[in-house]
């Protein structure tokens, strides 16, 4: 088949400026391309040319400063070519505006997010939306509920999958390799003889680092020589700060430990950051979907601390690869969780060898590509 892949309009496929929607794209191309055409669209950013090939995948890439011009212009080149699908990520609305043109070509939708509330889509286009496509993917059993909670219509046509991680480019903790990676970064940072606690996500109010550094406060109490490494920024490919931002870092200047910010890093310069760490924490306060970075930290062997928000811990299993924190705004209930995991390094080490072994086998983008694959042929 001729399978169109339609990014949404922030960021760029390859992900050279991050974004999960765009490593899962990145992820699932090598093992869809083997079956398919494959076409992937998404906004012009980056240094990156309109159109490129690369690995039997086309690679087209439209200006839009807004996501009306991004849409306008994908529409325009998909008038002229002819796909037997298109699959949207994360823009139900896009549907509507696809099926003015395309009233013969079969169309698909992944959400990624909980897209189909009222504050993103109206009642009548969700619908519309629902009827008009032949499935949804989503990437959570929560974003699933959800969705059929609100539109019981689109409960036959739901199906929930989980993303993936690349455990051939995250090594395990333990190995060689990470060790390296891991001394380069403590002597880098002046972190030797220091544990290190590791969040990584953009630096937003949602993602709750004001908590985790609140918890901090409990940690160095008990474990003074621990650390905390913020990676990310406000936005991706971005360095700029906000009044958020500097909230954290006027917050992170009074507490007694070191508090490294990296601000942005690509995909590929957060991988040693994993290496370097000795326990993960997620401190998401909204309803996350289910955050990437738990693959992540699974496939980095990292025991994982995360709240119980959205989707989170639905690929935590309690003191198998992690620890899910219920009182998810509650510093010191986050603080406990982590002297427990600091004061029990064989706990550590368990957790952390199951969470590689599920990457592996559960997490891995042939998996994904698969299941993806197969409800592909149902069109």
């Amino acid at each position: 088949m001729n399978i169109a892949l339609l990014c949404t309009e922030m960021l760029p496929v390859p992900p050279i400026m991050g974004g999960a929607i765009q490593i899962y794209i990145d992820g699932i191309l090598p093992y869809l391309s083997k079956f398919h055409n494959i076409t992937v669209f998404s906004v012009q950013k980056g240094g990156l040319p309109t159109t490129s090939y690369v690995d039997n995948v086309k690679y087209v890439r439209f200006q839009g400063n807004t996501e009306d011009e991004y849409i306008r212009n994908v529409k325009n080149y998909i008038k002229d070519n002819n796909y037997n699908l298109i699959h949207v990520f994360n823009r139900p609305n896009w549907i509507l505006e696809l099926d003015k043109i395309t009233s013969d070509t079969s169309l698909s939708l992944s959400l990624h997010n909980e897209m189909m509330i009222p504050d993103k889509i109206s009642p009548s286009n969700a619908l519309s939306c629902i009827d008009r496509v032949c499935f949804i993917i989503t990437i959570s059993k929560f974003i699933k509920d959800e969705l059929v909670k609100m539109y019981p219509s689109a409960q036959n046509k739901v199906y929930p999958i989980y993303s993936a991680v690349d455990c051939n480019k995250l090594k395990p903790i333990w190995t060689e390799e990470a060790e390296k990676s891991k001394l380069s970064l403590l002597n880098k940072h002046n972190l030797n003889n220091h544990k290190i606690i590791l969040c990584v996500s953009r630096l937003s109010p949602d993602k709750g680092q004001y908590i985790l550094l609140d918890a901090m406060k409990h940690v160095i109490k008990a474990h003074p020589n621990t650390a905390l490494v913020l990676v990310g920024s406000k936005w991706y490919g971005e360095h700029d700060k906000n009044d958020y931002v500097l909230m954290l870092e006027n917050r992170a200047s009074k507490l007694n430990c070191p508090v490294i910010f990296t601000g942005f890093l690509t995909p590929d310069e957060v991988i040693p950051y994993y290496n370097m760490a000795d326990i993960f924490v997620c401190a998401s306060q909204w309803r996350e979907p289910l955050a990437r970075i738990h693959y992540e930290a699974m496939a980095a062997g990292l025991p994982i601390i995360t709240t119980n928000r959205g989707g989170n811990s639905e690929v935590i299993s309690e003191y198998t690869n992690g620890l899910i924190l219920d009182e998810y705004n509650n510093a010191e209930a986050m603080a406990k969780k982590i002297i427990l995991l600091l004061e029990n390094e064989t706990l550590c080490i368990d957790m952390g060898k199951s969470a590689r072994k599920i990457a592996e086998e559960e997490y891995n983008y042939r998996r994904l590509s698969n299941k993806l694959l197969k409800i592909f042929s149902y069109i």
